[in-house]
């Protein structure tokens, strides 16, 4: 059965400047077992929430199956890793979420590529390993709530 096994909102960018510089501290609170997702918005509380520039990606969603062995989305810094599902394959698909809160419905823009900050925040060769496999950008299209644990999945055609 599909889950979501992490939560991250982070409301500070932390892989500013060069890589070798390291990335900045994590705040506490980044991972979380609850969202709030609003429409066209994002995540409450995130970085990228009604950031005119993020909106056609304001919510990522990673494969966990994708994510190396011992890193978690503190590293990967995307928001929804959900085990179960190869969300790379589902670029202009709608991904819907039923974590217990009601649907949450994710418009698929694009490919979330991995940067060179993946070999420094996972380790070497991290960032070749998540080519084609660094998740998705979404759109959220209605308001709901995501929880860490088991999910119903929906995908639509886009």
């Amino acid at each position: 059965m599909p889950e979501i096994v992490q939560l991250l909102a982070s409301a500070v960018h932390r892989y500013e400047g060069r890589p070798s510089d390291g990335p900045a501290p994590a705040p506490p609170g980044e991972l979380t077992t609850t969202v709030q997702v609003r429409a066209g918005l994002g995540i409450v509380g995130d970085r990228y929430y009604a950031h005119p520039a993020h909106r056609d990606a304001a919510i990522t969603v990673m494969a966990a199956e994708s994510l190396p062995a011992g890193a978690d989305l503190r590293q990967a810094r995307r928001n929804v890793l959900l085990s179960g599902v190869a969300v790379d394959d589902l670029v202009g698909s709608i991904l819907t979420l039923d974590s217990g809160g009601g649907p949450v419905r994710l418009r698929i823009r694009r490919r979330a590529n991995p940067c060179a900050w993946m070999d420094v925040a996972i380790g070497p060769g991290a960032f070749r390993a998540l080519r084609g496999k660094g998740g998705v950008r979404c759109t959220p299209l209605n308001d709901g709530i995501l929880r860490v644990g088991p999910v119903t999945v929906d995908i639509e055609p886009g």
